[in-house]
């Protein structure tokens, strides 16, 4: 199963996982939208010739709940390292239930690569004091970037009470900023070529501060166009990257930037994106979400009894709908691990993304 997630090849799968994935990584746009072939004939050039340049790639992991899982995580985040990705997020759980196995996590991606680290950060379950705290924790221990979110109540919590003094990832948003411009304190400086004259120093703000959008409509939205102006709040608040929810169709996140550009929306807008191997995840995704994937991604997992073939059919899809989402212009990828780095950094490759010539020499030389 590993060689079939990390060689770019099928052997061993089954022919209906074999002919599933050849529409994947013949460069062919067999089966993609209308929308995204018609952007997609525009990235070569007069001569046919591929002219897309490469375009940065993420990564999410979540904390690690064992030490054997901490140990496999390290080597998970090596590997990820060493095609030269724009950040790793590390997930948090609500009211900082995982807050210091994540801070670990983050430390080791400071201390041990070149990547950049991003934290999660929640509303649910958080006073103003203890969201400052753990914002100002972070920022002392070196991360810069982060990913708000309002986060979702526990299941069994009264979904009439509130999540916590902060209402909504806007607000987060605002706090993260705030922080920051508090631990840096005011100061003067001169001013070039005007002697005598000085003026107030621009304070450092965070490298990243990225929310979530939805590109079928978040569950609490009373309509697409809320999920634009929703994003557009976070935006006007400081947020400076959006990263998407799962999506199994590239026309959802096409449309969604559309209708959030012609909203007023201008920051980037990553496209989530998940390889999923086994049809137990993809059901349990689909709990989690709400978002219903197509009938056949569904039926060819369920049906293929291979687990090689299972990890074929999954890479095949995220790389085919990876593809189709880029030629329609994403400005990058975001890929969701499940803290295994074989089939993420499968679709890196059928997709030409891999660079290893930034390679950390601190992990290549092990």
């Amino acid at each position: 199963m590993a060689s079939t997630a990390t060689d770019g090849s099928s052997r061993g799968s089954s022919p209906r996982a074999r002919a599933v994935a050849s529409t994947a990584t013949d460069g062919s746009s067999r089966g993609s939208s209308p929308r995204a072939r018609a952007v997609a004939s525009t990235a070569t050039d007069a001569s046919g010739a591929d002219c897309t340049p490469r375009l940065p790639v993420s990564f999410e992991l979540f904390p690690p709940r064992t030490d054997a899982a901490a140990l496999a995580l390290g080597r998970t985040i090596d590997r990820l390292a060493e095609v030269d990705p724009a950040f790793i997020s590390v997930t948090f759980g609500a009211g900082g239930s995982s807050r210091a196995r994540s801070l670990t996590v983050l430390r080791y991606m400071l201390e041990h690569t070149h990547v950049e680290p991003m934290a999660h950060l929640t509303c649910v379950g958080s006073s103003h004091l203890e969201a400052n705290r753990l914002v100002r924790e972070f920022l002392d221990a070196g991360i810069t970037s982060f990913l708000a979110l309002r986060g979702d109540p526990p299941a069994d919590a009264d979904p009439d009470a509130g999540i916590g003094d902060l209402g909504s990832a806007a607000e987060l948003v605002q706090l993260i900023h705030r922080v920051q411009e508090e631990r840096e304190p005011f100061a003067q400086v001169g001013v070039p070529g005007n002697p005598g004259a000085s003026r107030i120093r621009a304070r450092p703000r965070p490298e990243r501060v990225a929310v979530a959008a939805f590109p079928t409509g978040h569950p609490r939205s009373r309509n697409l166009g809320h999920d634009v102006d929703t994003l557009l709040a976070k935006e006007i608040a400081g947020a400076n990257l959006a990263i998407t929810q799962l999506f199994w169709r590239a026309d959802d996140y096409l449309g969604f930037v559309e209708r959030a550009r012609a909203g007023g929306v201008t920051i980037p807008i990553l496209p989530g994106i998940m390889p999923v191997t086994t049809p137990s995840r993809l059901a349990r995704l689909t709990e989690l979400t709400g978002v219903e994937p197509p009938a056949s991604l569904s039926i060819d997992l369920e049906i293929e009894p291979d687990a090689a073939g299972q990890t074929e059919l999954g890479i095949a899809f995220a790389t085919r709908l990876a593809a189709e989402v880029i030629a329609g212009g994403a400005p990058g990828l975001h890929l969701y691990t499940f803290n295994r780095h074989e089939a993420v950094l499968d679709v890196v490759d059928r997709l030409g993304l891999r660079t290893d010539r930034f390679a950390d020499e601190r992990n290549t030389a092990r």
